[in-house]
């Protein structure tokens, strides 16, 4: 299967792979690339059909919800329908593969180990791959209410619903409502919006603390499909690298990041299930 690549990327890849063998402790960081490679566009990626007249950063905000709820519910909507048949690519599953082996010592490892997953992206394409994942920036398929932050949930199917799984156990099945008429809490009559984090917005500190622990504590880091470069996300690279771990980074469009020690070169659904296998 190295065949597939470079001479000098497969140099690369198992120079990764003994790395990581060794490693007792990691951390991965995705981002909006791997998503891309589903065919989930980018928020860098020009807006298409009704939307074209509006840039994604105007719309994903407290102030464009705050001025025109209708408007930014809308654009969320519009964006369920484009994602909600996108299905998991081979970086998502050779992931989760060797999350569960690291997990269960079901591998050629010689003693279990600590994969932390930490994600940038909205999508649940890592649980539907069978990740346990930790989601820096919100959840596309949940929704809360924007003045007392109350869980919404739809009680029921229409035509313009569809029942999606975003359970690794597959025991947990939540409706999805396509319609973008607005819709109101029932404890304080404030309006229902996606449990997105917006630009302006606090990262959940739940979901923070955990990240910046494994990062500080991990031997490697691994960065997939973004460019460890937007803050407050890209901290956590420094933070791993100040800790003495070594940065690996996954990209077709490697960034010019001086704190790098590997680059791998090439699309992640690529790389991910080569390098799977010589770990394991």
């Amino acid at each position: 299967m190295l065949a597939e690549l470079t001479p000098e990327l497969i140099v690369h890849v198992q120079r990764a792979a003994t790395l990581l063998q060794a490693a007792q402790r990691i951390c991965i960081l995705t981002g909006a690339g791997v998503s891309a490679e589903s065919g989930i566009p980018t928020f860098r990626d020009k807006q298409t059909g009704l939307w074209e007249q509006f840039r994604a950063e105007d719309l994903a905000s407290p102030d464009a919800f705050e001025r025109d709820p209708k408007l930014v519910w809308s654009w969320y909507q519009w964006r369920r329908k484009l994602v909600h048949d996108k299905a998991p690519n081979p970086a998502h599953h050779a992931l989760a593969q060797w999350q569960e082996s690291a997990e269960t010592s079901k591998s050629h490892l010689t003693k279990k180990q600590q994969l932390t997953l930490i994600t940038q992206n909205v999508d649940d394409l890592h649980e539907q791959a069978g990740s346990t994942v930790i989601h820096l920036h919100g959840h596309l398929w949940r929704n809360r209410c924007n003045q007392c932050n109350a869980s919404y949930h739809y009680k029921s199917v229409d035509q313009k619903s569809t029942l999606l799984n975003n359970s690794k156990e597959n025991n947990s099945k939540d409706v999805i409502n396509f319609d973008d008429e607005l819709i109101t809490c029932q404890h304080c009559g404030g309006y229902i919006r996606p449990d997105i984090i917006w630009f302006g917005e606090s990262l959940p500190v739940d979901a923070w603390q955990t990240a910046e622990q494994a990062a500080a504590n991990c031997e490697v880091f691994i960065s997939i499909g973004t460019s460890s470069l937007v803050y407050p996300a890209a901290g956590l690279a420094q933070l791993a690298k100040q800790n003495g771990a070594t940065i690996i980074e996954i990209n077709p469009n490697p960034t010019p990041n001086t704190i790098v020690d590997i680059t791998l070169a090439a699309k992640a659904g690529v790389v991910m299930p080569l390098l799977l296998d010589q770990i394991l």
